[in-house]
């Protein structure tokens, strides 16, 4: 047995962990559009606020978790200001989108990250996916798309805000890619909040240039966006984008939608059909097979070496 090889529960524990953080990260996140729906603020606005509000308490969790940074070579500098800039884009171009389509079509463009990140990651592997992988995905692209497909609608009324939402999707998966490689050498509390700094004051340049109403009249929305989606919701997806594959992080995005359909069903009275539940059904599978298959080479590579 290799002294260096960890023992199959720690492995296991490690990616149980990381799973459920994933998916409470995801039920966060959802509230994010409705948090921007509430705000008084203009829709940049209220991200600069998401993430002024939100860098002090990561900054005290960071002090309080004992994290050791140490000194960040360059490269990783850069990436975490890279990663900033393309969260502040991401945010406030999806936020601009929020506002001028359905909350229908802003869910389903800007959670193109989910067919974008697994890509990603078998290109990086240079492999192409397994059966199982492969079977995953088409359930969750296959129920992603019956979530939707009820409630989207064309409209020339929405071109703005389905592309602005499109464009924050890639610009999301692109932050994922970058945050990736800082959590190889960097902890999650650290790395969150040194590219939130970096992500606060491209948002208020940009809201200051769109002529943005910047100091609101009732913070609420504000401090809940700031601790749900900022705090708990990213917090936990850069600590699972260490320690789960692109493929699993890319499926459990689909469950944004979900919640938000409910949270829109409760709020504002959209009632989900038939085909909402068969797609929910779907992605829980798609998630199932995806999370055996995490755990599975892990545990065969550590029977091999024993």
């Amino acid at each position: 047995m290799h002294g260096n090889a960890p023992p199959r529960n720690i492995v296991a524990a490690a990616s149980s962990t990381a799973f459920v953080a994933v998916i409470i990260a995801n039920v966060a996140l959802a509230f994010g559009p409705w948090f921007v729906r509430l705000a008084d603020t203009g829709p940049v606005a209220a991200a600069f606020w998401r993430i002024l509000l939100a860098v002090p308490v990561l900054a005290g969790l960071t002090v309080a978790s004992g994290s050791k940074v140490g000194r960040p070579s360059r490269l990783v500098i850069l990436a975490l200001v890279g990663g900033g800039i393309a969260f502040a884009l991401d945010l406030g171009t999806w936020h601009l989108g929020i506002r001028r389509t359905t909350l229908a079509n802003a869910t389903l463009f800007g959670n193109c990250a989910t067919l974008i990140f697994p890509i990603y990651g078998f290109l990086v592997a240079r492999a192409w996916p397994t059966r199982i992988q492969a079977l995953a995905l088409a359930l969750a692209a296959a129920g992603g798309g019956l979530l939707m497909a009820r409630s989207y609608s064309l409209d020339p009324r929405h071109l703005a805000g389905d592309l602005l939402c499109l464009l924050a999707g890639v610009l999301y998966a692109t932050y994922f890619i970058v945050m990736a490689r800082v959590r190889e050498t960097m902890p999650p509390l650290p790395a969150l909040t040194l590219s939130s700094l970096a992500s606060a004051l491209p948002l208020l340049i940009f809201a200051l240039l769109l002529g943005e109403r910047i100091v609101p009249g009732n913070w609420w929305p504000l401090i809940g966006m700031a601790l749900v989606s900022q705090v708990v919701g990213q917090g936990l997806m850069i600590y699972a984008l260490g320690a789960l594959s692109p493929l699993v992080i890319g499926i459990a995005l689909l469950v944004q939608p979900i919640v938000a359909g409910t949270i829109g069903w409760i709020v504002y009275g959209e009632r989900l059909g038939p085909a909402d539940f068969i797609g929910v059904a779907m992605v829980a599978a798609a998630l199932v097979l995806v999370r055996r298959r995490e755990v599975a080479p892990d545990t065969a590579k550590n029977d091999l070496d024993a």
